[in-house]
C-alpha cells in the first residue's frame, strides 16, 4: 500500500476540462426603432401616393379623371394627353428652361468658388465681415426686391430676355452656394496647402489643383441647388418676361391651366414631363449631393 506524499493543495488540484468545440456565439442584432420605421413608412406614403396619382391620372381620359377614383388604375390608358402637351409648344418651354438652368449654374460656380476660397483662406477681419455680409442675402426674399429689380432690368435693356431670369436667379442662389462651398473647403487639410506653398504654388494654383478637386461634393451640391432654383423659379419669369418665345416651364404650366382649363389629364401630363429632367439629374448626382450637404458645417 503506497502513501501519497504530495501536498494537500496538489492532491486536490483538478485539471481544467478542455473547452467544448461548438458554434461561435451569435452577436445580438441591435433592436430596430419601430417608431422611426413607422414614421418613415408614413412619409413614404405621403410622397408616393401623390406621385402615383399624378402619373395615373395623366394616363386617363378626361371623363374618367373627373368621375372616377383618383387612386384607381386607368381602365383605358392613353398617351393622348402627352401628345397634346408636346404639340402645344412644350419643347420650347423645356429648351428655354434648360438654357436658364445651365447659365445660372455656370455663373454661380464661376463666382461662388473663388469667393468661398477667399473666405476660407483669408483670416482678416475684413474678409470675415464681407463673408457674413454676403450671407445676409439668404434672409432677403425675392418678393422684397422685385420692384427695384424690375427697374434695373428695364434700365439695362434686358427686359423680356432670358438674361432677365438668369441674373437674378444666380444672385439669389449665390449666398447658399458660398455657404456650402466654404463648409466643404474648410475640410481640406491645412498641411496640403502648406505643402503646395512650399513647392512654390500660387493661390490660384492651389485653388484649381487642390481646393476644387477636393470640393467636388460641395460643387455638385451647389450645381444641383442652383439648377433647381432656376428650374422651379416662377416669380422672375412672371415679372421680367412677356413674350411667348421667352416663357419657361413654370410659366408655361401656368398657361396650360388656362388653355386646358378642364383638361386635367393634360395638365398633369405636362407636370410629369417637367419633372423627368431634373429628377434624372438628381438620380445621377444624389451621392455627391448628400455628401456635400453633410459637409456644410465644416470640421
Amino acid at each position: 500500500m503506497s502513501i501519497d506524499t504530495r501536498p494537500s493543495a496538489a492532491r486536490h488540484r483538478t485539471v481544467p476540462a478542455a473547452p467544448r468545440r461548438g458554434r461561435p456565439a451569435r452577436r445580438r442584432r441591435p433592436l430596430g426603432n419601430p417608431v422611426a420605421g413607422f414614421g418613415s413608412l408614413i412619409w413614404l406614403l405621403v410622397v408616393l401616393v401623390p406621385l402615383y396619382t399624378l402619373v395615373s391620372a395623366s394616363l386617363m381620359r378626361q371623363d374618367e379623371a373627373l368621375n372616377g377614383d383618383p387612386l384607381a388604375l386607368p381602365t383605358d390608358p392613353t398617351f393622348e394627353n402627352y401628345r397634346t402637351v408636346l404639340d402645344s409648344g412644350f419643347l420650347t418651354l423645356i429648351g428655354n428652361t434648360a438654357i436658364v438652368a445651365v447659365a445660372t449654374v455656370a455663373i454661380v460656380l464661376v463666382l461662388s468658388v473663388p469667393v468661398a476660397y477667399v473666405a476660407v483662406r483669408t483670416r482678416s477681419r475684413l474678409s470675415s465681415l464681407a463673408f457674413r455680409t454676403f450671407l445676409l442675402g439668404v434672409a432677403i426674399p425675392a418678393q422684397a426686391v422685385i420692384v427695384p429689380l424690375y427697374l434695373m432690368i428695364g434700365k439695362l435693356g434686358l427686359y423680356d430676355t432670358l438674361w432677365a431670369i438668369v441674373l437674378p436667379t444666380a444672385a439669389f442662389a449665390m449666398p447658399v452656394a458660398v455657404l456650402v462651398l466654404s463648409g466643404t473647403m474648410r475640410d481640406v487639410s491645412e498641411e496640403m496647402y502648406e505643402a503646395m506653398a512650399l513647392d512654390g504654388a500660387s493661390p490660384v494654383r492651389m485653388l484649381w489643383q487642390l481646393a476644387v478637386p477636393l470640393s467636388r461634393a460641395g460643387i455638385s451640391t451647389v450645381a444641383i441647388f442652383s439648377a433647381l432654383q432656376a428650374w422651379n423659379g416662377f416669380l422672375f419669369p412672371l415679372i421680367l418676361t412677356q413674350s411667348e418665345e421667352r416663357r419657361v416651364l413654370t410659366l408655361g404650366l401656368f398657361n396650360f391651366m388656362s388653355q386646358f382649363g378642364v383638361n386635367i389629364p393634360a395638365v398633369l401630363a405636362a407636370i410629369v414631363l417637367s419633372v423627368i429632367p431634373i429628377f434624372a439629374v438628381y438620380l445621377v448626382a444624389r451621392r455627391a449631393l448628400i455628401n456635400g450637404l453633410m459637409g456644410v458645417g465644416g470640421k
